[in-house]
């Protein structure tokens, strides 16, 4: 049991400042244990609140919170929306004149803040450090701490410095936060960190109102576009791409069909990426298309739907991206196309690479355990959690594989074809080439090589050019076939191949709905976000559009994200309840004492209008 006297403070603390009656999952242990000065390592899905797991321990101790972050966007989201609730605030980044910044640090040094947001390079230098000598320290929190993993998808060579906190503030509680941490990374952090001592908090890493749907690539446009007009229509979304050229080619290509999407990825101007971020962040509905650049730092907790059209590189990537969706907990679309041909460009970029041999391997295995999670029968969500060490033995039910079951056939005779067309063509072609051999055409190249004369000539003609690249592509998944890098990406045999070759193993290949020509069930398939926003009459949707009209000017006028003022989730209790009066909008999650008398009397106007 949690003592009544430290959490008192904190639980005060909670509703008074961000409107909320209790803690969730580890929070209420995880504040109590850094309120009492001890370190902590958490590791908390995006979304799950690991912000509160900081803001109330540096609100209830005295001195005030430092916050080491690695991005500008996500600390000016962040302070937006503390000073909304009343909390001073503040931040230290590369954004500010000189002298906003000297103003920050004379506010610090007279004990005005509760919280500051820092960039790790400025925190490591010499002046800085003196500076937090001379202030009263409640914590120091290290958000993204899997920026300190080398062998990590996201490593920041100055988080190595961090270690110095603990050496020359000893007595300053830490805490060290990420939602993506394998087992070897997390160990990497409390050793580069310093936290051997420190006791660690890892919930689940299940976000259970993301839906997971994975398909293989077929149109890819048209795919992407059908998804989002059956379930996204209006929304907040995020499409990830691979490439800048593929990113500014979807976003023309939408918004030519009237949709509002923007591009984003690193070789654009500062100009045009800034003013591409604030309006994903203050409009309503927008859709970002972007590479990897993005993202991270990124709070807007009503992004409805999270698009890859590439192959992310990495199970944990593929984790964090996904998990910028539905962080209001509202139900959201995880979604993604993929292809051999991601496969192939992928490990290519490994190959080709400057990392050493042994972080090539690392990258390679993380990106061949993306395969089999895109590849498997199974509910997708055992797979992905498996991965991160936390057993779910349960089906979903918010998954394709769980909503639609895969279907799976006896595909070792094909893949004994398969296989044996690759061996005799002297196993350095691609699915291209192998699949004219095995369906008999004698096209120039077929001929040049003499690869009509082979055996496995025409032997493939029972299934289409699809099926094969489906089989192709699950031979590679099962660890059969491997990508030739130093080639043109073809298709090599592997030990793993050798028992189905001689008939002592058998293969059972998924069947897919796209490649063998079946349409998925829509009501089946169409799990959508509309869930988050389905009112049951005319006139709670109405009052729905009315609330967020209010929402958007206020936020308008303010010059910040409307999500700051309320979340989707907090408006969608107004409607539920209809509040007549200050006192029963009070009861509602997400309204703190400050936002209360600052929007209260607003949104009731609305509200009373509408009874």
């Amino acid at each position: 049991m949690l003592s009544l006297t430290t959490m008192t403070p904190a639980l005060q603390t909670l509703h008074a400042v961000f409107g909320y009656n209790d803690f969730r999952g580890n929070q209420a242990a995880i504040v109590e244990h850094i309120i009492n000065g001890g370190d902590a390592l958490v590791l908390m899905p995006t979304g799950g609140g690991k912000s509160l797991c900081y803001q109330i321990p540096a609100l209830v101790r005295r001195g005030v919170g430092i916050v080491v972050s690695p991005l500008i966007a996500l600390m000016q989201n962040q302070v937006d929306a503390l000073l909304q609730a009343g909390v001073k605030a503040a931040f230290l980044n590369s954004s500010l004149t000189g002298q906003a910044a000297s103003q920050v640090e004379q506010q610090l040094l007279r004990g005005e803040l509760d919280l500051l947001y820092v960039a790790p390079e400025r925190l490591m230098t010499p002046r800085f450090l003196q500076l937090l000598e001379r202030a009263e320290l409640a914590l120091f929190a290290i958000d993204e701490a899997h920026c300190v993993s080398q062998w990590g998808h996201d490593f920041r060579a100055e988080y190595l410095q961090l270690s110095v906190l603990h050496e020359r503030f000893p007595a300053v509680p830490r805490i060290a936060l990420t939602a993506t941490a394998d087992t070897p990374t997390r160990h990497e952090i409390v050793e580069r960190l310093g936290l051997s001592e420190a006791q660690q908090f890892v919930s689940s890493f299940d976000r259970p109102n993301i839906r997971y749907r994975i398909v293989q690539k077929a149109s890819t446009r048209q795919q992407l576009q059908a998804f989002l007009e059956a379930e996204h229509r209006g929304d907040a979304g995020i499409i990830y791409c691979l490439s800048r050229k593929r990113v500014e080619e979807t976003a023309a290509w939408l918004a030519e069909r009237g949709w509002d999407a923007l591009p984003y990825h690193a070789g654009l101007d500062n100009d045009t990426r800034q003013k591409n971020q604030q309006r994903f962040l203050r409009e309503e509905g927008v859709i970002m298309v972007a590479t990897v650049a993005f993202g991270m730092g990124i709070d807007k907790p009503n992004v409805r739907f999270v698009a890859h059209l590439d192959l992310p590189k990495s199970m944990e990537g593929y984790y964090q991206e996904t998990g910028r969706a539905g962080r209001d907990g509202l139900p959201s679309n995880a979604w993604m196309a993929y292809g051999l041909g991601d496969v192939i460009t992928l490990r290519q970029m490994v190959d080709s690479g400057e990392a050493n041999e042994q972080r090539k391997r690392l990258e390679r295995q993380k990106l061949d355990a993306l395969l089999g999670l895109c590849e498997s029968t199974l509910c997708r969500r055992q797979v992905l959690l498996n991965y991160f060490g936390e057993q779910y033995s349960a089906v979903c039910g918010n998954c394709d594989n769980c909503l639609e079951p895969v279907q799976t056939w006896d595909g070792t005779v094909a893949a004994q074809m398969g296989l044996s067309c690759v061996y005799r063509t002297g196993q350095r072609f691609g699915v291209g080439h192998l699949t004219d051999v095995l369906l008999g055409k004698s096209t120039d190249q077929v001929q040049r090589f003499g690869h009509d004369k082979l055996s496995t000539f025409g032997i493939g003609k029972e299934f289409s050019q699809t099926q094969w690249s489906g089989i192709f592509r699950q031979l590679v998944a099962a660890g059969m076939l491997a990508v030739d890098m130093e080639g043109h990406g073809g298709l090599r045999l592997t030990d793993e191949s050798r028992p189905l070759l001689r008939g002592e193993q058998k293969i059972a290949l998924r069947k897919d709905p796209v490649s063998l020509g079946k349409k998925p069930k829509a009501s089946q398939s169409a799990l959508s976000s509309k869930a988050a926003y389905r009112f049951d009459s005319p006139e709670s949707e109405a009052l729905w559009h009315a609330l967020k009209a209010k929402r958007t000017e206020l936020a308008r006028e303010q010059g910040v994200p409307p999500y700051v003022i309320f979340h989707d989730s907090t408006l969608r209790e107004m409607v539920e309840r209809r509040p007549q009066r200050l006192a029963q909008l009070a009861a509602i999650p997400g309204i703190g004492k400050q936002k209360l008398e600052h929007y209260g009397e607003e949104f009731l106007e609305v509200l009373v209008d509408f009874a």
